[in-house]
């Protein structure tokens, strides 16, 4: 049996870098490129990635331009590395798996098993075996349709998808499910903007951002808070750059300097080759983990008194009066804000945020953009909440340059979200879909992914299907999570990649691979595309242009639609085989369902696509009142006792979601390891532990409940004092599945309170 040959960790550091991108991102890209397949292949790929009739990006939603305003090269570092990745002429074959029984392959890190490249043919893990072994497709489907047929309930089955699932993918799933009998239909949005669409559905009446490319360009003062551009979404940069150009100025806010936000070297300009590139950040906020609500509420403190001094200048008072309700109630509470809780939550200064809020005085167009540093906190739906307050203020929603930006961190998850893919979608929805197919779908709401896992738990989920994605990893409580999928009877993953959620399986496990975004899809009906969404709700087609990385592989769409007429058969009268033959019948099915995509088959051909309708953008408001809502939010800020850090998980810059793609960290400084914890050198100091030595991560709950990870490296780093950062997936295991945010059952994957103790043989102050 050949062994499983995992790269070691030797750590060596760097000072973190002050610029991003630039020649050495080109040179990361290309290497990691040729690593996985050929000149050619690569130069296939790269020249059509993003570009009109081409693939799109399986990275991150960042928008494309207009057509005739895209560079050719219009991709990122990492999104060169996801194409690459998914391109990759590695296979994984039946040899492979009778080689490593699943109880190896359960031991193997994620950038082990994501390096042993496609799956090729559909695979099974019979009840008491240690092996995949080849299945058949009919045989296969047969299995997971009978498993789903004999359920005492339809709510005893589980549909997961991750971004990376296409729009018509998508909508047949939902589709599928709710045909079933269920909205059990968790997704990888619950694990990450689930915040943010609970935060603007409240306040705004739609749960997404409503600003555009051109009013990032045009906007007077931009906000980047809790994310990381230079290595989540590194073509904002170029969009930042834009912004810069064109007199606007930016504000970050975030713990850590993260490198992107403070110089951006264009790899396509000769300023960002040999030039000193363009400064981004105009003033950074090193905000203590969890302090952004507070930071909010004291600007809009800020403003208030601004009216107060110069009554009729400061705040727009037309916008308030005329389209929005609570602004009383919000301004009571705003008025009680204590400023030393203030200083002590954000751990800045009055001075700071005074010159922050001198800028807003002199801004006439505003957008705060926001990810996951906002959104995975306890607090995270008040703290939108606030922003959306901030925002309103100043009359900052419904007009150009100015609005709500929740960047989203996955090439479709919007998209699936606007298809259905939801376990609470609105009764309208619902409504649409009955009318169009001639059935009702069940009204009750559904499992979102944290209570999948207790439902698998607690024996009330038996079958989970996962489309896309690595649910294992992507989760919180690691050991939780895992117990939970092998107390299935049956776990099916669609997939492309080998990863870690199919070695944690059921009794019985299904490996069923498919066509990747860059692969051609060929069907009865002829040569297929599909769609997505990205942040700013530009749906536009994605075409593949590569041979498929096996014969044998079928599409999401095929897979779903055979495995409904198995399961399903004729029942509602729903045609699933014209679906795998032309995807054209979906589009027209979604043009009915879906509101604004009427004509949905012609104006996805056009040149670019077309944008989505944002009710919000000419200030009409879907809620419950008819208007935009202020709203009364109040904080606890997060306190670590004696001795502790507040922890934030966070990606390396070579890693996509769950995968690393090297051991590296480039920009933070940190090679050759992932088992790492930065944390500042004075707070090092005061605990004892010098830069090296080897720890364990304890956090600690209310509850009383601790949760270790073992075995990480002490990195000084310049966070904020009381804090520290450490690399997901390998620290989800330090998230306890109960830790979530208010209203969107978000793990609070940003606010983790730990000790170190030293690793078994060392003390402190040791290192190795």
């Amino acid at each position: 049996m050949r062994a499983i040959e995992e790269p070691e960790e030797d750590l060596s550091l760097s000072k973190p870098k002050t610029w991003a991108t630039g020649a050495p991102a080109v040179a990361h890209a290309l290497q990691y490129a040729l690593s996985q397949t050929s000149p050619k292949r690569t130069a296939l790929t790269l020249l059509n990635i993003n570009q009109d009739g081409g693939i799109d990006c399986p990275g991150c939603a960042w928008p494309e331009g207009a057509p005739d305003k895209r560079h050719r090269n219009e991709y990122c570092e990492n999104g060169a590395k996801h194409i690459a990745d998914e391109a990759t002429t590695r296979r994984v074959t039946r040899e492979f798996f009778a080689e490593h029984p699943v109880s190896e392959l359960a031991e193997a890190s994620d950038y082990w098993l994501n390096q042993q490249g496609r799956l090729t043919e559909p695979m099974v893990k019979r009840p008491d075996s240690d092996h995949y072994e080849p299945i058949g497709w009919d045989e296969a489907l047969g299995l997971l349709a009978d498993e789903l047929n004999g359920l005492d309930t339809p709510d005893e089955a589980l549909f997961y998808t991750s971004g990376r699932l296409a729009n018509e993918p998508a909508f047949l799933l939902q589709l599928f499910a709710r045909a079933y009998g269920t909205n059990n239909l968790p997704d990888c949005s619950n694990l990450c903007h689930e915040s943010s669409g609970s935060a603007l559905n409240e306040t705004l009446g739609i749960g997404k951002g409503s600003v555009s490319l051109d009013d990032l360009h045009n906007s007077d003062l931009v906000f980047v808070v809790g994310q990381n551009p230079g290595t989540n979404h590194p073509r904002m940069l170029t969009a930042l750059e834009e912004t810069k150009r064109r007199g606007g100025k930016i504000v970050a806010v975030n713990p850590l300097p993260e490198a992107g936000l403070l110089r951006f070297k264009h790899p396509q300009k000769a300023r960002g080759v040999i030039g000193r590139g363009t400064e981004i950040a105009d003033q950074f906020l090193q905000i203590r983990p969890g302090g952004d609500l507070a930071l909010f509420q004291a600007l809009n403190l800020l403003l208030l008194e601004a009216e107060d001094k110069a009554p009729g200048t400061v705040l727009d008072r037309a916008f308030i009066d005329a389209h929005t309700s609570g602004y009383e109630v919000f301004t009571d509470n705003i008025r009680g804000l204590d400023w030393a809780e203030v200083l002590k939550a954000t751990g800045l200064t009055r001075e700071e945020i005074e010159e922050v809020h001198q800028r807003v005085l002199g801004a006439k167009s505003v957008i705060v953009c926001w990810a996951m540093g906002l959104t995975q906190h306890k607090h995270g739906v008040p703290t939108i909440r606030e922003v959306v307050n901030f925002l309103m203020l100043r009359g900052n929603i419904g007009r150009p340059g100015a609005g709500v930006c929740p960047v989203r961190g996955h090439s479709n998850v919007q998209g699936d979200r606007t298809m259905g893919v939801w376990e609470r979608m609105p009764q309208s929805f619902l409504d649409s879909l009955e009318k169009e197919f001639d059935f009702a779908p069940p009204t009750r709401h559904g499992a979102d992914a944290v209570d999948a896992i207790r439902a698998m738990r607690d024996g009330r989920a038996q079958v989970f299907v996962g489309v896309a994605g690595n649910f294992v990893r992507a989760t919180p409580d690691s050991d939780v999570t895992e117990r939970a999928l092998r107390n299935c009877r049956l776990t099916a993953h669609i997939s492309t990649k080998l990863n870690r959620s199919h070695a944690v399986c059921g009794r019985t496990a299904l490996i069923l691979p498919t066509l990747g975004r860059s692969d051609r899809d060929i069907q009865e009906g002829g040569e297929q595309f599909m769609t997505v969404e990205d942040s700013m709700s530009d749906v536009h087609a994605t075409r593949g242009r590569l041979a498929p990385a096996s014969p044998t592989l079928l599409s999401e769409v095929s897979i779903i639609s055979r495995l409904a007429h198995r399961t399903l058969g004729e029942r509602h009268g729903i045609t699933w085989q014209a679906f795998e033959k032309d995807y054209d019948t979906v589009r027209e099915h979604i043009a009915n369902v879906v509101p604004g995509f009427d004509d949905f088959n012609r104006r996805v051909r056009e040149p670019g696509g077309f944008n989505l309708p944002n009710p919000v953008n000419k200030r009409i408001f879907q809620t419950a009142s008819g208007t935009a809502v202020f709203t009364a939010n109040t904080f606890t800020g997060l306190t670590a006792p004696p001795g502790h850090l507040i922890l934030q998980t966070l990606r390396s810059h070579d890693q996509w979601n769950t995968i690393p793609y090297a051991m590296d960290d480039r920009y933070r400084g940190v090679k050759g390891a992932r088992r790492v914890v930065l944390a500042n050198a004075e707070d090092l100091a005061e605990l004892g532990f010098e830069e090296g030595s080897l720890v364990d991560l304890i956090s600690v709950w209310t509850d009383g409940s601790e949760r270790r990870a073992p075995a990480f490296r002490v990195v000084g780093y310049p966070t904020p004092r009381g804090s520290a950062a450490a690399y997901y997936p390998e620290t989800n295991v330090l998230v306890p599945l109960d830790s979530v945010a208010e209203n969107s059952n978000t793990p609070t994957s940003k606010a983790v309170i730990i000790r170190m103790e030293p690793a078994e043989g060392e003390g402190p102050g040791q290192s190795r």
